[in-house]
């Protein structure tokens, strides 16, 4: 299997998602459990995993070696797009709705990471190198 195949990004995605997540879910509980405002708490939380995943997924996630600071300003643009996702459903479910926002955080961190690979995949760290193109032979 290619290391660059769908299935190998979506792997490699998974392990730092999965360790940064279980990192960051810990501290959120442990945050809310002090007292913070939960929004709050996802809040800084969620800026913190932008900044630490970056470097993972970019280097072995998706091995990509485009420019960085372009990466880095699309990545933080979807990762915007996540968190905005995130605080609605959130806001619709716990505030609205009046389901446990321990539950609703547990279950949005599933949903927002396949947006993000997506985002990632498809956009962030997308391969721009030219695709060979087919010649045909001249008469």
């Amino acid at each position: 299997m290619n290391g660059n195949t769908t299935i190998g990004q979506l792997l490699r995605y998974g392990v730092v998602g999965i360790a940064s997540n279980a990192l960051l879910y810990l501290a959120y509980l442990a945050l809310t459990g002090a007292g913070m405002n939960y929004k709050l708490a996802m809040s800084l939380l969620y800026a913190l995993g932008v900044i630490q995943s970056f470097h993972f997924n970019k280097t072995w996630s998706f091995r990509h070696d485009g420019a960085r600071g372009q990466a880095f300003i699309r990545y933080c643009i979807s990762y915007g797009i996540g968190y905005l996702f995130n605080l609605v459903v959130q806001y619709l479910m716990v505030d609205r709705l009046g389901y446990p926002h321990q539950l609703i955080q547990g279950a949005l961190i599933i949903c927002t990471a396949v947006l993000l690979f997506l985002l990632q995949k498809l956009w962030v760290f997308r391969n721009t190198s030219p695709t060979p193109t087919a010649t045909t032979p001249s008469l």
